[in-house]
């Protein structure tokens, strides 16, 4: 399918849809807000562009198109790099047309990182700070960006309603198709999320590559740390398992450091950078294959 340049990119940067988030949840879950606060949609400026990403999103996330993506990509076939050349390919995605930041990706993840480090949490979870968006090289690879970012759902089953702009999905095929437009569609009871496929991301793409190397509270911080319509929602409660939500602990741990660490301040990247490499080479080999 051919898509036109406004169809690939509708924000102005890939970031938008993180400050969009900050608007949805402006404090951490377990801080109560009024209801106006929790679901802000009407005042934010970047709304109009925040729908139509979701819109893209919702009408072409289909089940089959998650599977064609997974094919496409999950062959790591791209190119092999080491995570710091990977840093520095993701540090083009810099958009000089974002108002918000000017801090490229690398300060970005040290900032996640750093928070992580400071509050004491072992060298695996600060690690899974520093590198927890490097699947957004995806867009370098031409991916659209509703097909790297945004909240992920569940495909092959019902869409929620607790999924930010529901009526998006009224144009994707799935909810038309039997086999996926009921409570479970292709999916049994408490299957376990390891059985359930994501809309396609950056979440998932760098689970697949990371699935032999890391402890498994930080693969599943990677795999579903922009699954909101569970961490925040409890949308998919009746797919998980036990051992899912103990594991969710762990993600509802990472979220505030993903979202509430943006500060203005640059992190000293090359006092900072012999640590992380250290970091890295404990856990990752010297190359890895995008």
């Amino acid at each position: 399918m051919e898509f036109t340049e406004k169809e690939i990119s509708p924000l102005a940067s890939i970031e938008e849809w993180e400050d969009d988030l900050l608007v949805r949840y402006p404090e951490p879950k377990n801080v109560e807000k009024t209801k106006q606060e929790y679901r802000n949609y009407e005042d934010s400026e970047r709304v109009n562009t925040v729908r139509e990403f979701y819109r893209l999103n919702h009408t072409y996330q289909t089940y089959d198109f998650v599977v064609q993506k997974e094919k496409e990509f999950l062959k790591f076939d791209k190119r092999e790099m080491s995570i710091w050349d990977a840093i520095d390919f993701l540090n083009t995605l810099v958009d000089d047309s974002d108002p918000d930041t000017n801090l490229d990706q690398f300060q970005h993840l040290l900032q996640t990182s750093e928070a992580i480090r400071a509050d004491g949490h072992p060298d695996w979870f600060v690690l899974t700070g520093f590198m927890h968006d490097l699947g957004k090289v995806l867009c370098l690879f031409g991916e659209p960006q509703w097909a790297v970012v945004g909240d992920t759902f569940a495909v092959g089953c019902q869409h929620s309603d607790k999924i930010v702009y529901p009526e998006f999905f009224e144009a994707n095929p799935d909810s038309k198709d039997e086999r996926y437009n009921t409570k479970y569609g292709i999916y049994e009871p408490n299957c376990g999320l390891e059985n359930v496929k994501l809309s396609w991301g950056h979440d998932e793409y760098l689970y697949q590559m990371m699935k032999n190397y890391l402890p498994e509270p930080a693969l599943y911080m990677i795999r579903y740390h922009s699954f909101y319509p569970q961490h925040r929602e409890d949308a998919y409660g009746h797919l998980m398992t036990a051992h899912d939500y103990e594991m969710f602990k762990w993600v509802d741990k990472f979220n505030p450091y993903d979202l509430y660490s943006k500060v203005p301040v640059q992190p000293d990247a090359k006092a900072l950078r012999p640590y992380y490499e250290d970091l890295v080479a404990k856990y990752l080999p010297k190359t890895l294959r995008f």
